[in-house]
């Protein structure tokens, strides 16, 4: 199918806060690791989002050109091409953007996409995520409410976080502490700056012990139950009907998350999970199977030829690209998106 329309992905948000189900919304840096994102979704029968970092975006424009808004055209070009050929809903987004970045990351992909959307075209990513993690809340607010009304007029979504995620991803760096955990407060003084979408959809990553990186089950102290007190906290606010949820959660720092926990999450409002480090290991994984397995042929040893089929990057990248595949099907599995496209 073609990449998702603004209204499509509307669509695709509603149903999964309807359903109590979230989409993967997997990282992606090469035109490898999005084939695989897309197989594992059409395999697993899921609609889904495909995302790059700020690091992921510099590194698709080439390593030593390292121009995010290049790199972020390209890949949305590639990706919509190839997704064509994919039985699902696919929406493109951008990951975590610090204040430095803005300048040179977002807010030029949404003037790109606000000229696109004025000639009649959809726009280029669906939706652009602002981390706010490293200012004051006040501040993060600010820039947030500025950012929504151009995401807006560009028919594009926008991700914000309140609260910090602990750990480390492409160069943003979380405190492993009590903020990790959003409070009720942070929940309201959002909803007062922002609305609840009558000044343009928002998707709201709270914070509940969330960590990136590489982390065993219990190692992380998740808290899922802040989300349903964010939500009440709103409810109680406006006097919406009792067991409303008025944010579109995120999920951010999923590794090392238990089942139950992730459902837990789901149920509280949760519609999309960022899923990175776990697919970058089943990516990588079966390379380093083919290379040890098969070292006498990618290797030139003592002065033979080696074995170009063994050799041959389509060799070891289609591997790869199934190993990430069936990690992106359980990702939907865990996140109840499984056959549940909307066609």
């Amino acid at each position: 199918m073609p990449i998702a329309t603004p209204e499509k992905y509307a669509e695709m948000l509603d149903a999964a806060k309807a359903g109590s189900f979230a989409f993967p919304a997997i990282n992606v840096s090469s035109s490898q690791t999005l084939n695989a994102a897309l197989q594992g979704f059409s395999d697993a029968g899921s609609d889904g989002i495909i995302q790059i970092s700020t690091g992921g975006a510099e590194y698709l424009s080439g390593p030593n050109v390292k121009n995010m808004v290049t790199g972020s055209v390209a890949f949305a070009a590639y990706a919509a091409e190839v997704a064509k050929s994919y039985p699902v809903n696919i929406a493109l987004h951008t990951d975590h953007c610090p204040k430095d970045k803005l300048d040179g990351f977002v807010r030029p992909l949404l003037a790109l996409s606000a000229e696109r959307v004025a000639r009649g075209e959809a726009p280029l990513f669906q939706s652009h995520m602002w981390d706010g993690s490293a200012v004051p809340l006040d501040e993060n607010l600010q820039i947030a409410e500025e950012l929504l009304a151009a995401a807006a007029a560009a028919r594009v979504v926008l991700e914000i976080e309140v609260g910090v995620v602990g750990g480390e991803e492409d160069g943003v760096v979380g405190a492993i502490d009590e903020k990790l955990y959003t409070t009720p407060e942070d929940a309201l003084a959002t909803v007062r700056a922002l609305g609840t979408g009558e000044n343009g959809r928002y998707l709201t990553a709270l914070t509940f012990g969330n960590v990136h990186g590489v982390y065993k089950p219990g190692n992380v102290k998740l808290r899922p139950e802040i989300l349903k007190a964010a939500q009440e906290a709103v409810v109680a606010e406006l006097g919406l009907d009792a067991g409303a949820r008025p944010f579109d959660l995120v999920f951010h720092g999923g590794s090392g998350s238990t089942a139950e926990e992730i459902a837990a999450a789901v149920d509280y409002g949760v519609v999309k999970m960022n899923v990175d480090t776990d697919t970058q290991y089943a990516f990588t994984r079966p390379v380093a199977e083919h290379m040890l397995r098969n070292y006498d042929g990618v290797l030139k040893v003592d002065g033979e030829v080696g074995d170009k089929k063994k050799y041959d990057p389509r060799a070891w990248g289609k591997a790869a690209e199934a190993g990430m595949a069936t990690r992106v099907g359980e990702a939907a599995e865990h996140l109840r998106s499984a056959g549940k496209t909307i066609g």
